[in-house]
Parts: C-alpha cells; sequence; structure tokens
C-alpha cells in the first residue's frame, strides 16, 4: 500500500530462459513502474548472454504469450520460449512405436 505523496514502488519481475533440458537461466529484477516486456529483456542481458536474437523466439509472462509492448505488473514472470526441435505429434508416435 502506498502512501499519499510516495514514488511507486519498483515492479519485482522475474526472467527465464531454459538454453536447453534441465538447463534454466533465471533473473529478478526490480524495474520503474510502467515497464514493458521489452524492457525486462533488455534489463535482464539473458538475449546477450546466449547469443539470442529477440525476432526468433516467442516470449510471454506466466505462459501466456505477450507483446514486447506489454506493461508489466509487480512479480509478473516473463519467460522466453525456444522453438520446438521435434513435432509433439510426431514425438508421441515414436514412444507409441518404442513401447510397442
Amino acid at each position: 500500500m502506498q502512501t499519499p505523496g510516495a514514488a511507486p514502488a519498483p515492479l519485482r519481475i522475474e526472467v527465464v530462459y531454459s538454453p536447453g533440458p534441465d538447463r534454466i537461466d533465471l533473473r529478478a529484477l526490480q524495474l520503474p513502474p510502467g515497464a514493458t516486456l521489452q524492457d525486462a529483456l533488455a534489463a535482464s542481458g539473458v538475449l546477450e548472454r546466449h547469443g539470442l536474437a529477440l525476432q526468433a523466439l516467442r516470449c510471454g509472462i506466466r505462459g501466456r504469450a505477450a507483446s514486447l509492448e506489454q506493461p508489466l505488473r509487480d512479480r509478473d514472470r516473463v519467460e522466453l520460449y525456444r522453438p520446438l526441435q521435434v513435432d509433439p505429434m510426431q514425438a508421441r508416435r515414436l514412444r507409441a512405436r518404442k513401447r510397442g
């Protein structure tokens, strides 16, 4: 709860990227009110650290696709999604074939 005349509290944001199976890069940030998803990605440094191009990735907030201009709320979790390596239908067929 804000007191009158006090500066707005910073947003507490997490940025998450999984570069591979069983690997997670999680960054906790504090951003000013009004920050967008793109602001969070820039502040986290995740794209640069993993050599990623933003155009090649999808992103969202807590499992829901979101645009880069999406304003953030306190305690949002920004997620970067890798492209699928295998078509999910094909993967199911292969697992079923293996089981016999």
